[in-house]
């Protein structure tokens, strides 16, 4: 058993930190978290250096690696800025599906856009009587018309929906398969595709920079081809993929959370207190040390998810796990970071009080806690 990195593993951890000290400006990530925009230049930036879809297959333009790698790159990024490293982790999302599930035409028409950074990814699985439900029937369908589909249907709370060129969606398809989800089928649906509208959700609490919002398709006309992976096959195969995004997830989470201790001990370490450095105070250091030990417990469980997937045993239940503790540890030492920092850490121009909004979704995006917990329990009860 070993619990250290590879040297190849080390040196891409280094790339994305190198990447992240020179490009990582704070007043792009507070301007970016104000006004609710996408960082695009950064984004082509991480591209043009291997650092979007290091996942992603090398003949479409990824760098052929694991899961672990990808966390590496989500926990890095998203500990040097929670804001700016969540907009380009998620920059790819949905083009796990593709890779595993598409086609030689899907692969070479959509993942060579994204990795190259000329194109961004989204997942449309969510609706508005849904949420995290999906096991339910859809209210999204796709019926067969001629030789290709027909879509009609709301998603909504998409991530990157309005900068995306692409939305993985999941519709159903058999509207009397029993159970429901027997009858879900996956589709790759453009933007510029006709009857397809796409509006913006403004004003959120966190991970401003990036962009979310709903996808509406009225009778919208796929080809045979526009079909990923089996018909009715669809509800399975978004559970693979949500075991690798949830293990993203948590390597988000983590990197928030190992940012935001990095922030909170520099200040203590810094400010006096009556001629007295804060983190000598006995108050001050066990928070610090409660932080470091749930942070430190957050990445095993965190990195054990990623490495069963890269051997081939992809685990529901430690992916859910993970993301269970990961996020749950984001937002308690995100809150405590505040705490540590007093009313300076209440204020914008300090990182823990955007870190402390941007750490709450990840409890609740890539299914909720709630979520988490049915599925742990449900392999435990099982045995």
């Amino acid at each position: 058993m070993e619990f250290k990195l590879t040297e190849e593993q080390r040196d891409i951890q280094d790339a994305v930190a190198e990447f992240c000290v020179g490009h990582f400006a704070p007043e792009l990530a507070r301007r970016c978290d104000r006004e609710e925009e996408f960082p695009r230049d950064l984004h082509r930036r991480a591209a043009g250096l291997g650092l979007i879809g290091i996942h992603l297959p090398e003949e479409y333009g990824g760098q052929g690696l694991g899961c672990t790698e990808n966390a590496i790159v989500a926990e890095t990024m998203c500990r040097y800025d929670s804001t700016l490293g969540t907009a380009l982790i998620l920059s790819d999302l949905g083009c796990e599906l593709i890779a595993r599930l598409g086609t030689d035409e899907q692969k070479g028409s959509f993942l060579q856009g994204v990795a190259s950074g000329e194109s961004v990814s989204a997942v449309a699985f969510t609706e508005p009587a849904r949420g995290s439900a999906l096991s339910e029937r859809l209210d999204t369908v796709a019926h067969r018309r001629g030789g290709g589909w027909l879509i009609s249907g709301r998603k909504t709370l998409i991530t990157n929906a309005p900068i995306a060129g692409l939305f993985v969606t999941l519709c159903q398809t058999d509207p009397d398969a029993r159970p429901a989800y027997r009858g879900q089928s996956l589709f790759i649906v453009e933007d510029d595709a006709s009857g397809v509208e796409v509006t913006e959700l403004r004003d959120k609490m966190g991970i401003r920079a990036s962009p979310l919002g709903e996808l509406s398709m009225d009778e919208v006309p796929l080809p045979e081809g526009g079909i990923l992976g089996d018909v009715n096959r669809g509800f399975y195969q978004t559970l693979d993929f949500f075991n690798q995004s949830r293990v993203e997830i948590a390597a988000q989470a983590l990197g928030i959370s190992q940012g935001a201790l990095d922030r909170a001990l520099s200040y203590a370490k810094e400010r006096e207190v009556g001629g007295v450095r804060a983190s000598d105070l006995q108050a001050v250091s066990h928070k610090l040390a409660d932080m470091a030990i749930k942070v430190e417990a957050a990445r095993l469980l965190t990195y054990k998810a990623a490495w069963l997937i890269d051997q081939g045993r992809a685990d529901p239940r430690q992916s859910s796990m993970a993301k269970t503790l990961a996020g749950r540890t984001a937002v308690e030492v995100t809150d405590e970071a505040v705490q540590i920092l007093g009313g300076y850490g209440y204020l914008g121009d300090y990182d823990v009080e955007r870190m402390y909004r941007d750490a709450k979704i990840t409890e609740i995006y890539e299914g909720t806690r709630e979520i988490q917990k049915n599925t742990v329990a449900r392999f435990l009860i099982r045995g």
